[in-house]
């Protein structure tokens, strides 16, 4: 089986392109900038392509002779939404089987960046391809930048009360349930929260960075959210939304059902980090 895999040269699906090579999947690396074509390649991938998915016309080349597509688009872009309809129309077009798409924990939010999925899964649900689409949480990978911040000052600091309880999930894990559900028919059609088990607040980060670290770690009040036109519109409104309400959830069973395995926990991941 071969899959194109967009958002390759990121932070996050980069992991799906190791997951899918683990997994004996053939991936074709879609990459937007060709200086970064290295990311890819470093986790597996041999077959890179560049495409944009704004511009439809450059996705035909990029979708000859695969299976599949993994899509994920850039958070916050404003134009995601139509990144991820150009490349489900084009893989119509292209006679692609299955798509798995990468979108939000909690789509029916009004915030920006989770109402602008529900287009993406309404497409899916229209068309005839098999889909799988995933649904998760934040990405723990998001508290190294606080955590090691915090190894420094004592403090961890983000943008939302301390008091807030937040969802998590280690996006290893989400990369392996996409890979899966390209080498097995048993997430086909199917829509699926990803969680770890638990929803944390930022004390309670801290007290798990202290664990980890072995030396005192304390909440700190929120941080000025940043002040650039965008991400006042996408950021601002999101963290007030976390500071007002947290964002709820951490049921585990869907991915613990899917993965044969506890998720991955935060404690475990925050312990990785402590390791030099």
């Amino acid at each position: 089986m071969k899959v194109l895999a967009t958002g390759s040269t990121g932070k996050f699906a980069n992991l799906v392109v190791r997951a899918l090579i683990a997994q004996g999947v053939d991936v074709r690396a879609l990459v937007h900038d060709p200086d970064k074509a290295d990311v890819p390649r470093r986790h597996g991938a041999t077959d890179i392509t560049k495409g944009d998915m704004s511009q439809p016309a450059t996705l035909t080349a990029a979708l000859a002779d695969v299976d599949g597509v993994f899509v994920i688009t850039p958070a916050f872009a404003p134009d995601a939404t139509q990144m991820a309809l150009n490349v489900i129309d084009a893989a119509h077009r292209a006679g692609v089987r299955k798509i798995v798409y990468n979108g939000v924990y909690h789509p029916s939010l009004s915030l920006s960046n989770h109402a602008g999925t529900r287009p993406v899964e309404e497409a899916l649900y229209h068309s005839d391809i098999d889909f799988t689409i995933l649904q998760p949480a934040m990405y723990m990978q998001n508290l190294a930048g606080p955590f090691n911040q915090a190894k420094t000052t004592g403090t961890v600091v983000m943008p939302w009360s301390q008091n807030s309880k937040m969802t998590y999930v280690d996006y290893r894990d989400v990369a392996e349930v996409a890979a899966s559900a390209f080498t097995a028919d048993r997430l086909s059609y199917g829509t699926f929260e990803l969680a770890a088990p638990g929803m944390l607040s930022r004390v309670e980060l801290a007290e798990l960075m202290t664990n980890a670290v072995q030396r005192s770690i304390a909440a700190a009040e929120p941080m000025p959210a940043p002040q650039t036109s965008d991400q006042l519109d996408g950021l601002g409104a999101m963290f007030a939304d976390y500071d007002g309400f947290g964002f709820h959830g951490g049921n585990a069973l869907v991915l613990r059902t899917i993965l044969g395995r506890e998720p991955r926990s935060v404690a475990a991941f925050l312990a990785e980090q402590a390791t030099p």
